[in-house]
């Protein structure tokens, strides 16, 4: 275990499974102390337990972001064994196939959407990101800072054909987190957005898709590096970023030289 991030304290929502998973890992290989917030269940409590067999630093923090008083128990959870996480990772989110198993080969227009599935879908995707940074920023708030970090998708899936409702969700989340971000710049608190850069090997991938299709997907540890530098004392004072993490090499040469980042795609 590296001691990288040795003394950040950070919450991964969605961490049992994809890119929470990805970014909880990365995070605790670097040394990180890491509460894994996910409902609860044995998948959480097997995750913890895995990380934990490493020598790891995992906890699990029951999580169902769509429901406020759950959301609340975790905030109160973390302020009374740390007082404010670090950062916080607003991770936690479903995908186009809970709306169409086939959307990947057989996409439907937004007129065949259900209004229930459509709501199901923003429940959690945006009014829980904005539940969950509304309860840990107030703990940050009171702390004097902190960093938080939303997960964003490429531009051209807000967009796509017959991704009503994921890719509206995403394009949601984005413009709260670049507005969050602004909020909070006179508070000492940092928002950033981090985005894959394109479709990756995780469950919201139906099994449907074709293998040609399939070997292009990206691994969801590409999230590691980025998700590791957002944590680290390299990146504070660092906000209102959209990074890519396929190609964080890139971004990361230009910030350190000093030249504007590109906010990606």
């Amino acid at each position: 275990m590296s001691s990288e991030l040795q003394g950040v304290r950070a919450v991964v929502t969605g961490a049992t499974s994809g890119l929470g998973r990805a970014m909880a890992e990365a995070l605790l290989e670097a040394g990180a102390e890491v509460l894994a917030g996910a409902r609860p269940g044995e998948r959480l409590e097997a995750a913890v337990a895995l990380w934990r067999s490493h020598g790891w630093l995992a906890g699990s923090l029951p999580l169902d972001v769509r429901d406020p008083g759950s959301v609340e128990a975790a905030a109160s959870h973390v302020a009374a064994a740390w007082g404010a996480p670090d950062i916080l990772v607003n991770n936690a989110g479903i995908g186009m196939v809970t709306v169409n198993p086939e959307f990947m080969v057989r996409p439907r227009p937004f007129y065949e959407v259900s209004v229930a599935a459509f709501q199901n879908l923003i429940a959690t995707n945006v009014t829980g990101y904005f539940s969950v940074a509304r309860e840990f920023t107030r703990l940050m708030l009171r702390r004097g800072g902190g960093r938080i970090v939303c997960i964003s998708i490429n531009r051209e899936t807000m967009c796509r054909p017959g991704f009503v409702p994921y890719g509206p969700s995403r394009a949601a989340t984005e413009a709260m987190a670049l507005i969050m971000a602004e909020d909070l710049r006179p508070e000492g608190i940092t928002v950033n957005l981090l985005l894959p850069g394109g479709a990756t090997a995780t469950g919201m991938i139906p099994e449907s898709v074709p293998a040609s299709v399939r070997e292009h997907l990206l691994p969801p540890q590409v999230m590691g590096p980025p998700i590791r530098f957002l944590a680290s004392e390299e990146a504070a004072g660092v906000t209102g970023e959209r990074i890519v993490a396929r190609e964080f090499p890139a971004w990361l040469e230009r910030f350190r030289s000093g030249r504007p980042a590109d906010q990606g795609r």
